[in-house]
């Protein structure tokens, strides 16, 4: 249950259009860790999260967990929390690319992925990102595949051995560039481990500033902070209120790579 908790949290970036925040917002989050509460900004999620043109292609990201709190501890400490400290400097690598697609067509809450006039644009590549990022996490062995639902990006099942799976929705999200160019983005998500003794529920915010840098080695770096917040089944939740009870930040460093292209749609 901890290796999952540790996968659930950077799980987010991976997955992902995009509703601009309050000017500022975000970057002042970012600066202002760990003071944190729940973002006021962000819009319900509907189609799939844009990424700019600088980020196509395939990358070998590195990431490396730098801080950690618990701004309720000791009343309120998530499961794994200490646990991952032992995560604080250790640098993990695994796979990403990022593709061009044409938007679907929108009908309230469905999505239907069709040819139309719009121009494609860019998004990560959910499943396979996914599928890499949770193996490195978890191990070869631990992870069977993971599903994106064809009728909506924003859900998605990891499924893990020993009939296990983790669900996750992304909910709310909200993008902002900075005038150094940096692309942040903010998304709300809620998460659903099935297959313990019991079901266990969370909702998850992560908060990620890309920069493109003039070198390759690496191209991007990232800076994000995830942060855990109690769900309305926990005993604890109306102690927490809208106060994260675990915040995790981490640098990551995407390098470029050359995997088989992919055909766009």
């Amino acid at each position: 249950m901890k290796a999952i908790c540790s996968f659930c949290l950077i799980i987010l970036f991976l997955l992902g259009w995009s509703e601009n925040a309050a000017a500022g917002e975000l970057s002042e989050r970012l600066a202002n860790f760990p003071q944190w509460e729940k973002l006021t900004s962000v819009q319900p999620a509907s189609g799939d999260l844009a990424y700019p043109e600088w980020m196509a292609g395939s990358w070998k990201v590195t990431s490396t967990l730098i801080d950690l709190a618990a701004p309720l501890a000791p009343d309120i400490v998530t499961p794994g929390f200490e646990s991952n400290r032992q995560q604080l400097n250790q640098p993990v690598s695994f796979m990403v690319r990022f593709i061009k697609q044409k938007p679907p067509i929108t009908f309230g809450l469905k999505f239907i992925p069709q040819i139309n006039n719009q121009s494609p644009i860019l998004i990560a590549d959910r499943a396979f990102n996914s599928l890499n990022l949770a193996k490195a996490y978890l191990g070869d062995q631990a992870v069977l595949s993971v599903k994106v639902d064809p009728a909506s990006p924003n859900r998605q099942i990891t499924f893990l051995r020993g009939e296990r799976q983790l669900v996750s929705i992304v909910t709310s999200r909200a993008t902002e560039i900075t005038a150094n160019n940096q692309f942040i983005t903010a998304e709300v998500f809620q998460q659903l481990f099935k297959g313990g003794s019991r079901p266990y529920f969370n909702s998850v915010e992560s908060t990620t500033a890309y920069h493109k840098l003039p070198t390759n080695n690496p191209k991007i770096e990232a800076d994000q902070v995830t942060a855990v917040y109690l769900s309305p089944q926990d005993p604890d939740y109306f102690q927490a209120v809208s106060q994260p009870v675990a915040l995790y930040r981490y640098r990551l460093k995407f390098f470029p790579v050359e995997l088989p292209p992919l055909p766009e749609e």
